[in-house]
């Protein structure tokens, strides 16, 4: 499987990691992108071929990825137009850009996947939502899965709607998680520990906990409520929360990512 990425930022890199010598030999890979540096790293690294602009090594791949950013993706669909004669599977990585205004912007083309990574791909512990677009045979379908399973689980999506949903629960999900830990963090240290052993302490209980939760068949409600005896420490902690209406703005922010990951397809796809 020839594969060539248009961008090589972190998520291309954590992509390429997985796949460079398991999935895809390191010489099968190309991957596009101005930033001399970043190419060289990567070559270095991991064997791959690279190049400053889309070119022949291009037209050839069974599989192109889109790793750029959302507003540089028209610009690059409407240069990827002549680069489709052998019909690869096009694989977006891109926030907000829906699978119709692509297809449009490469003249029609079909053979998409939508996907929604996140940050933790690049430790090999990702999840993405994937929805295939009408024109996406069996075996494409199959090729975007193991692309995107190199670097953690993936999670399929019926229609594309739900991609928004994602974002806001998975893609933007690492950022709650690393807010969260600020918190914690911040309250050891106000609370006389020191910096380092806050640091390992929030993050050993949030690793711990949630791998826990992952092993357990039971939901996390009642795996709450296993640690919270009446009258106890953590019930005065998760009394306070529930005072302060935390899990209510939770779910009110994360409703909130949704609806910009709605409004970015509008705004992104208008031309």
């Amino acid at each position: 499987m020839k594969i060539s990425f248009i961008g090589g930022g972190n998520m291309a890199t954590a992509l390429i990691a997985g796949l460079a010598g398991k999935a895809a030999r390191g010489g099968d890979i190309h991957v596009v992108d101005p930033n001399a540096e970043a190419l060289g790293k990567l070559r270095e690294a991991y064997g791959v071929r690279t190049a400053p602009g889309i070119g022949a090594e291009v037209a050839a791949s069974d599989v192109i990825v889109l790793a750029v950013k959302p507003q540089q993706m028209r610009d690059v669909a409407l240069r990827l137009q002549s680069q489709l004669e052998n019909r690869p599977l096009v694989l977006s990585i891109a926030a907000g850009i829906r699978g119709a205004d692509l297809s449009r912007w490469l003249g029609g083309y079909g053979a998409i996947v939508r996907t929604m990574p996140n940050t933790p791909a690049l430790v090999k512990q990702g999840i993405t939502g994937m929805v295939a677009m009408a024109g996406v045979s069996e075996a494409q379908r199959q090729a975007a899965d193991s692309i995107l399973q190199a670097v953690g689980q993936t999670v399929w999506l019926e229609t594309e709607d739900l991609i928004d949903p994602v974002t806001a629960v998975s893609g933007s999900g690492p950022a709650y998680v690393f807010f969260f830990l600020e918190a914690m963090q911040q309250a050891a240290v106000e609370m006389g520990l020191s910096s380092e052993q806050g640091r390992a302490l929030a993050l050993a209980t949030f690793t711990g906990a949630a791998q826990l939760a992952a092993q357990s068949d039971e939901p996390a409600e009642v795996l709450r409520q296993r640690v919270t005896s009446k009258g106890g420490t953590t019930h005065a902690a998760i009394t306070s929360m529930e005072a302060a209406g935390v899990k209510e703005a939770i779910v009110a922010a994360m409703k909130a990512a949704a609806a910009r990951g709605r409004e970015l397809g509008d705004e992104l796809g208008k031309d």
